[in-house]
């Protein structure tokens, strides 16, 4: 019997589903790994439950209050008009733009007790600071609201588009039974937008756990906090480890949530035969208040951090955007750039090879890598470090062997080590954007150019490449941008003396200099915001 030769696409994808799974596995090995050991017990014995605690709570609390700002204002812009909605329908996304944790630093300077409005507050009213009481923006209720007013838009795109597809012909017929508004929503509409809103609050969850810069800078004890303290502060990997699997563990439970909840449910593309009906529309003071609740979120979340952002940055300038200023933003482009290139390039691999092959291995491996990204970026540093420095130590030992010279660390010692942690977070960004785009291309117009004597290679490159050209961009300027704002791995694993604008934000701001922050923290915001408002307005445009 004759062989089929191997598909050497079916071999990248085995490679890069390993090479993603392999941080994971390393964190996974060393839960039982010193188990007994004098830092963890000492962990479990002062911190742990602290860690657990609050973890719990964050995940409830923003849990609800994504739902509840995502869920009524993607209602509104669907099933409404009112003053304003349309500008709403894509601006609401716009929070995304803005990472939680320089919105962190943007509140802390606004609210505290020398910030503008409080000064404002008792200049006004001549108040001292024993008349009157004001919440603590750095406290584990003030993280919360940072993470809700940042992450709402998640449900509110997905919810929103479930609103849109199973909107018109289901509220039609629950008219007809005799349902109002009220009862049509809460009874017909909710429901059926159950796993959207599920699975968008699972994304804003999996943030939230994945956030480092937000909780260690309000001084909220979470498990991202302690797997940092315990690598650096402690000096001791297996603990690290073990705190990270746990912090995995949380993830998986998520995860396994938002798969329950979501049942037998499927997504489709619907056809412009299912857009929704006009809407009702809101007069007097229903569409002023519409107005105002849509207004809230997009205020809080992105408009007034923003306008604060741009006045520290614009009245620091001289102070922060010097030479050191463009270094960082040298710095981020390029692992940026680098990661966006190396992540698109396999992404268009495995997706082509998952199209060509015929069984469901490819399909599977596919899963695997995309599984990365619902993994926090501490617990992939962490993940990466351990085995890359073992590996590290042999390659600078056989050197040191061969060539009579220790070459240092090759890998952890520049960033080699960094992109591989970012590909194993983002790569699933780019896998999922081409192979959408790719489904989309109808298999005849690979038999016609097999059918011209073009292989498979040439095929890829003279057929599909052309077609996916706007999906690759798209792909890279969101990997792109994911690695600009990736703070926990870039602190774990960066070189030494080797600042982003992402560290030197959390750092700055970490130093109470958050007027020289603000540069960096308003070059972030910036590099997601145009690609974000694009975005939101093709969404827009797209459901209209």
């Amino acid at each position: 019997m004759i062989r089929s030769p191997l598909n050497p696409l079916l071999v990248v994808s085995a490679t890069v589903a390993a090479l993603v799974g392999l941080p994971v596995a390393s964190v996974l090995t060393n839960i039982l790994s010193g188990g007994t050991g004098t830092t963890w017990s000492h962990l479990a014995a002062t911190v742990l439950p602290d860690y657990i605690a609050n973890t719990l709570v964050l995940c409830l609390t923003v849990g609800v209050g994504v739902v509840v700002l995502g869920v009524s204002t993607a209602w509104l812009t669907t099933m409404h008009s009112f003053p304003g909605r349309r500008v709403f329908e894509w601006a609401l996304v716009l929070p995304l733009a803005m990472p939680a944790y320089v919105l962190a630093y943007m509140y802390t300077d606004f609210l505290q007790f020398v910030g503008p409005l409080q000064t404002f507050l008792r200049e006004y009213f001549g108040w001292s600071k024993a008349d009157y009481w004001f919440p603590e923006v750095r406290s584990l209720g003030g993280a919360v609201a940072m993470f809700v007013f940042v992450l709402y838009p998640y449900v509110y795109l997905l919810t929103r588009t479930a609103f849109i597809e199973r909107a018109s012909g289901m509220l039609e017929a629950s008219r007809t039974l005799g349902l109002g508004p009220w009862r049509g929503f809460f009874r017909v509409s909710l429901p059926l937008a159950r796993p959207a809103v599920a699975a968008g609050a699972a994304l804003a969850l999996m943030e939230t756990l994945a956030d480092y810069g937000t909780v260690s800078y309000f001084g909220v004890q979470t498990f991202t906090t302690g797997i940092y303290r315990a690598w650096f502060s402690l000096g001791d990997r297996i603990a690290a480890a073990q705190l990270a699997a746990a912090l995995l563990g949380f993830v998986m439970l998520l995860l396994a949530i938002e798969r329950l909840s979501r049942g037998r449910s499927r997504f489709y593309d619907t056809t412009a035969r299912n857009r929704p009906r006009t809407g009702q529309r809101l007069s007097g003071w229903r569409g002023w208040l519409a107005s105002a609740v849509c207004a809230l979120p997009l205020t809080i979340g992105f408009l007034l951090p923003a306008y604060l952002l741009l006045r520290l940055a614009l009245a620091n300038g001289e102070a922060r955007f010097g030479e050191h200023f463009f270094v960082m933003v040298r710095n981020s482009f390029v692992l940026a750039g680098l990661t966006a290139i190396i992540a698109v390039s396999l992404a268009v691999l495995l997706a082509y090879g998952a199209r060509l092959s015929k069984g469901l291995l490819a399909r599977a491996l596919n899963r695997l890598v995309s599984l990365g990204y619902a993994v926090p970026g501490s617990v992939i540093a962490v993940g990466v470090l351990i085995p890359v420095s073992r590996l590290d130590i042999w390659l600078a030992g056989q050197w040191q062997d061969w060539f009579g010279a220790n070459p240092g660390l090759l890998l952890t010692g520049g960033i080699a080590a960094l992109i591989y942690a970012y590909l194993v977070r983002f790569l699933a960004v780019a896998l999922q954007a081409v192979s959408t785009s790719l489904a989309k291309i109808t298999p005849n117009m690979d038999d016609a150019a097999r059918s011209l004597g073009l292989g498979q290679s040439a095929t890829l490159r003279r057929v599909h490449l052309p077609i996916l050209r706007s999906s690759l961009s798209t792909a890279s300027l969101l990997v792109f941008v994911d690695v600009m704002k990736e703070l926990p791995a870039t602190l774990v694993m960066r070189p030494f003396d080797f600042d982003t604008l992402a560290t030197q934000a959390y750092t700055l701001a970490a130093d109470e200099r958050l007027a020289e922050a603000a540069g960096a923290s308003l070059a972030i915001v910036v590099v997601g915001l145009l690609p974000l408002i694009a975005l939101s307005r093709q969404i827009s445009r797209r459901h209209r």
